[in-house]
């Protein structure tokens, strides 16, 4: 009978000890899963920020390209015609014109970042000037 009760004393401790061990562990597994979903919950909020950032851009974007194209729509229906003696030419016509003279001339390098048109009726022509710099003439 000793033996039995040291044999049912040592499964006792035995069980014990793996009780306290698995208590442990479970212990360790929560704090990690705790410490998990914090790690999740920072990165949602992370994310969420960032998508609220990128919405509000987004918004201003399209507000400025919304604006822009109501813009040019106002000005795609104003038309400023120059009349002289029978002739009638359209100002925009012009301004193309003389853009496309100046890109296509070989002394020309660079892009029109501002243009000067003079309409002189009686030259039958119009002079601009690009970039403050070059000067040139078309034929109406």
């Amino acid at each position: 009978m000793a033996d039995t009760k040291k044999t049912v004393k040592e499964t006792a401790e035995k069980v014990a000890a793996d009780a306290k061990e698995a208590v442990a562990e479970t212990k360790k597994a929560v704090k990690k899963a705790a410490d998990t979903t914090a790690k999740k919950a920072t990165a949602a909020k992370k994310t969420a920020k960032a998508a609220t950032a990128k919405a509000k851009t987004a918004a201003k974007t399209t507000a400025s390209k919304a604006k822009t194209t109501a813009k040019k729509a106002v000005e795609d229906k104003a038309v400023v015609y120059v009349q002289y003696g029978d002739k009638e030419v359209v100002a925009k016509d012009v301004l193309e014109a003389a853009k496309a003279d100046f890109k296509a001339n070989p002394e020309t390098k660079g892009t029109v970042r501002s243009i000067k048109v003079y309409i002189k009726p009686e030259d039958n022509a119009a002079y601009y000037v690009v970039n403050d710099k070059f000067e040139g003439k078309i034929d109406l």
